[in-house]
């Protein structure tokens, strides 16, 4: 084991794949000459070169387009969005090409090829730089959607996520590019689909993903204070979505909260509260509680923004909600 930031566990991983596999490349703003906006590409330019670590301008429909195209013609791009907020003005690409054209060819073409950047808020950044897209993209027949919590996680799906012959979407966050954690060294892969139990309990299940989960240990360290033992699944991967791992866990505490950081409305949360009733609605001794941001917009005042996301406090409410203890 080793101890990496979560931004060397990303540059880890695309610098592998790249090593083995010369139809590998990265592009996007920023992502050769400044090392990425987050320095997740450090040294890539200088190991790789220019032809495959490519400044693009700021033109996130037109290099979505460019790398889509050259996917389909053999290559496995790696498209690097400076915040996933961005990807909206080449959404049009990601939706109508990268996710469809495997179908609509009658499989002549697939597309292997990864969009990845960061996701969610990162602190006083307002409503247009803020927003967590999982669920649009979850939403959309033909793309994986990848959403890491921490830097071993991060390496061991980028990796699998670049060798997947379909597109997929791999969401990071600004506010975890810092973050430290021991990474296996060697080869290391984590399959998509797959979630992973964090913590083990008996009372309450907690499903969550991304920078928020930690929301999430900090309610479970609280509450075990008070004898309330949580189990904690990481998704890890939004779509496919492991369906048994929630169910099985639900199976065994009979409760279950949610949390995420999206708007209330028809979020990752309402999936997995349908897939939850409808497959083991007679296991559950109290309502699901999914907890989110406010339904508006981020705000940019610290005061309303602290108000705005959820937090641990949040969590714990949730729980002594479902235990009836509240």
């Amino acid at each position: 084991m080793k101890t990496l930031q979560f931004r060397e566990a990303i540059c880890e991983a695309m610098s592998e794949e790249m090593r083995k596999d010369e139809s590998i490349y990265l592009m996007g703003e920023e992502v050769a000459e400044y090392n990425g906006a987050y320095k997740a590409s450090k040294g890539m330019l200088d190991e790789f070169g220019a032809k495959r670590v490519i400044d693009t301008p700021i033109a996130e429909l037109g290099f979505a387009g460019i790398a889509i195209g050259s996917a389909m013609n053999g290559n496995r791009p790696i498209v690097e969005y400076m915040t996933f907020n961005f990807s909206l003005v080449g959404i049009d690409q990601i939706i109508n090409n990268a996710a469809k054209i495997r179908q609509m060819s009658g499989g002549q073409f697939n597309c292997p090829i990864v969009f990845r950047g960061p996701t969610a808020s990162a602190g006083q950044l307002a409503a247009t730089h803020s927003q967590a897209f999982e669920n649009w993209f979850a939403n959309t027949p033909g793309l994986k959607v990848v959403v890491p919590s921490n830097p071993a996680d991060a390496k061991g799906l980028l990796k699998s996520a670049i060798r997947d012959n379909d597109p997929v979407i791999f969401m990071e966050s600004e506010q975890m590019y810092g973050d430290k954690g021991e990474v296996p060294e060697g080869e290391y892969l984590i399959p998509l689909g797959v979630a992973e139990i964090k913590r083990k309990g008996a009372d309450v299940t907690i499903v969550s993903f991304g920078k928020i989960i930690k929301e999430a240990y900090k309610a479970a360290d609280e509450l075990a204070k008070e004898g309330i033992e949580c189990e904690i699944i990481d998704l890890r991967t939004v779509r496919p979505m492991d369906h048994d791992a929630i169910l099985t866990s639900v199976k065994k505490t009979n409760r279950l909260v949610i949390l995420e950081e999206a708007w209330p409305f028809g979020n990752v949360a309402t999936e997995i509260t349908y897939q939850v009733q409808s497959q083991a609605f007679d296991y559950l001794d109290a309502p699901i509680v999914k907890i989110n941001t406010a339904d508006t917009p981020a705000p940019y005042s610290p005061a309303l923004l602290k108000e705005w996301i959820p937090n641990s406090d949040d969590v714990v409410k949730a729980v002594k909600k479902v235990m009836y203890k509240d």
